[in-house]
């Protein structure tokens, strides 16, 4: 797959300790991306931050903090991020966890894959 130019920027702020079962709501989402063909997934992990209820996370306070905020970043076209965010709140309905769902106007100047042969990962 071979993507230049103009995209968005599917931005999702969300808790390390968000789950719908025994499955992380970070993990969920990036899967969901997987199965939707987007470009890629990207999740990030911050050392402070705070959301709605204005409780501060941080991994300052604990030496494991074990509920850091996250930040999952997605790039793709237009027309395939806006039909990928109802699946973002699904799962966010799921979850019944709190949540920032942000999108950005973004142009790709480089998306190509590597020549390597792709792993398959187990489900």
């Amino acid at each position: 797959m071979k993507i230049v130019g103009g995209a968005k920027l599917l931005r999702i702020f969300l808790g390390e300790r968000d789950k719908i079962g025994s499955v992380t709501v970070y993990e969920k989402i990036v899967m969901e991306a997987r199965k939707s063909g987007l470009a890629g997934a990207t999740v990030y992990r911050g050392i402070m931050g705070y959301g709605g209820n204005s409780r501060v996370h941080s991994a300052k306070f604990l030496a494991v903090s074990t509920d850091l905020p996250l930040v999952v970043e997605i790039v793709d076209g237009e027309e395939k991020i806006n039909s990928f965010i109802p699946v973002v709140e699904k799962i966010f309905e799921e979850s019944d966890s709190g949540g920032l769902i942000t999108l950005e106007k973004a142009e790709i100047i480089r998306y190509t894959a590597s020549g390597k042969k792709p792993v398959i990962e187990p489900d």
